[in-house]
């Protein structure tokens, strides 16, 4: 386990990680605006969830396959940049919807044909799975996580886990301050029907030029 001194460092990296305005904060920021302060909390959960998954993934050394491979990282992250684009374009054409289906109507168009399709075009769902499409979170636990595990002391995976949550609930925290603070925002352009079509623009906009940072970011 981390010494007391290496707990505050790691914190302290932890937090400057999470008040970071990466893809995961820019995400539940167009999300929020653009849905509502619920649809945004679900894309922090769904976020979480996502990050979860590397951690899980970190502990185990599978992360370390990802960042010693370059295709695996190539495809990983053009993955994401592709699916980022996909979402903005559809909120783009979807810019008229009354907004009675949420943002989940602009995912695929239809408002309930089945379960499946129903929990894909979630907030929560896609927030998620944009999150396991970053190769970047992955290569940050692998390269932060290592400095505070100390075998002799505790089981090493462990420790990973221990210490991913930990800096996972961080992220979380910050997330939720951000769609919250979005979300309140939002009532002003479900009210405003020419603001509501500039705010879904803006935020498929957003999301497309997102995927192209993602898509050349090394």
């Amino acid at each position: 386990m981390p010494t007391s001194a290496e707990w505050v460092l790691f914190l302290g990296t932890a937090a400057l990680f999470a008040l970071s305005p990466g893809p995961g904060v820019l995400y539940v920021l167009a999300r929020s605006l653009r849905g509502g302060r619920s649809e945004g909390v679900r894309s922090v959960v769904g976020n979480a969830l996502g990050a979860s998954v590397h951690v899980v993934a970190a502990a185990l050394g599978l992360s370390a396959l990802l960042a010693t491979s370059a295709v695996a990282f190539t495809v990983v992250k053009i993955a994401g940049a592709l699916y980022l684009v996909y979402l903005g374009v559809q909120a783009i054409v979807r810019r008229h919807d009354d907004g009675t289906g949420g943002i989940d109507a602009t995912v695929t168009g239809v408002e309930s044909d089945g379960a499946v399709k129903r929990w894909a075009r979630s907030p929560l769902a896609q927030g998620m799975i944009a999150e396991l499409l970053n190769p970047k979170t992955a290569l940050y636990f692998m390269a932060l996580l290592p400095h505070f595990v100390h075998p002799e002391t505790a089981p090493a995976p462990l420790v990973f886990a221990l210490l991913g949550f930990v800096a996972v609930a961080m992220a979380a925290a910050v997330d939720l301050a951000v769609a919250v603070f979005a979300g309140s925002l939002s009532v002003r352009f479900v009210n405003n029907p020419r603001l509501r079509v500039r705010q879904r623009v803006a935020a498929g906009l957003s999301m497309i030029g997102l995927g192209g940072f993602v898509a050349v970011a090394e």
